[in-house]
């Protein structure tokens, strides 16, 4: 999917939503669990009721692995049911994946071409032959790990080496890869203070901002210091949407946690239409 092309359903949608598919057997409704595929099951109820108020899915790799090959199977159902009734949303792979040439071009075939995701998040620390081989890839994205959400994000990310946070050298480094139009960001919310220094070295980047919701990240911090004029934001929610209920009625809950959400982003849109 080309950026245009996401900018343009953010904006039919009046949305900037991205849904979390972590999907967890402990979580989902007991009566799910009689399913042939409990996993595939559950994600198609969520997106069949929340496709039209998001504008992604992203599906946290981790959750399909954990059960093996039946995860894999499910994660494949899961991305071809998105490309083949949906095919305007834009599919992250959260992978975190990052390995050196072969074997980051390897990566980048199994999720781009044979799970045909749109992006990918990548961890940045092994360099650009790590990342570069992700953005060869055309009309795909490439979302680094740049400032996450997490408390232990402190122990490397904002550390100064010559006077300069580590997370600021990975954004100006990034710049000047190979295929860097096809850089994404990955910008905790619950790090919104960082964002006005972040938009001076990228302020064009989308940034996929998790965080908001069950982490307790702040939508509108989040809009006013990282919204462009082309919006470039993607803010994920996972738990506080997916497990709004464990009851049969979960897919009508977290229909409605996700219009709370686009309705607080449509208001922010507005500011910039």
């Amino acid at each position: 999917m080309t950026t245009k092309a996401l900018i343009d359903q953010i904006h039919k949608k009046k949305s900037f939503l991205c849904i979390g598919l972590d999907t967890d057997l402990d979580k989902i409704p007991e009566h799910l669990l009689q399913e042939e595929d409990p996993i595939f099951s559950f994600n198609k109820a969520i997106i069949d009721a929340t496709h039209h108020l998001c504008v992604a899915y992203k599906p946290n790799i981790a959750f399909y692995e954990a059960y093996g090959i039946k995860g894999w199977m499910a994660l494949e159902k899961t991305i071809t049911y998105l490309n083949a009734e949906y095919p305007e949303i834009f599919t992250i792979a959260d992978a975190k994946r990052g390995d050196i040439g072969n074997t980051s071009t390897r990566y980048a075939k199994a999720f781009f071409e044979d799970l045909n995701f749109d992006s990918i998040t990548i961890a940045p620390y092994m360099g650009k032959d790590s990342v570069e081989p992700f953005l060869a890839f055309e009309d795909k994205h490439t979302i680094l790990l740049a400032l996450t959400s997490n408390v232990g994000a402190y122990d490397y990310q904002t550390k100064k080496i010559d006077g300069v946070e580590l997370y600021k050298e990975v954004l100006e480094t990034s710049r000047h890869y190979e295929g860097s139009e096809n850089l994404m960001y990955v910008v905790g919310a619950t790090k919104a203070e960082y964002l006005a220094e972040i938009r001076k070295i990228i302020p064009d980047s989308f940034l996929l901002v998790p965080g908001v919701g069950a982490q307790g990240g702040s939508l509108k911090e989040v809009c006013t210091y990282g919204m462009t004029p082309s919006v470039g934001l993607l803010v994920n929610s996972s738990r506080g949407i997916i497990y709004a209920s464990k009851d049969k009625d979960f897919a009508s809950a977290a229909q409605n946690k996700a219009r709370e959400l686009q309705t607080q982003m449509s208001e922010e849109l507005s500011k910039i239409e």
